[in-house]
């Protein structure tokens, strides 16, 4: 068992010597548009909502 749970560590830390990180402006980049794109959908999300109740309090 603990012979497996130390392969595992070091195949883990082969694999992430591969991984390609992007760098600082990549990352503020992809950021940006993630915010963008959530307060998007929550101007959405909100609109949406302000005019399903306007039609509700129209009906009832």
């Amino acid at each position: 068992m603990k012979d497996k749970i130390i392969a595992f560590f070091e195949d883990v830390v082969k694999e992430m010597k591969k991984v390609t990180w992007p760098t600082q402006d990549e990352l503020k980049e992809s950021t940006t548009i993630v915010v963008v794109v959530c307060l998007v959908i929550a101007l959405f999300t909100y609109v949406i909502d302000l005019t399903i109740s306007q039609i509700f309090r129209g009906i009832f």
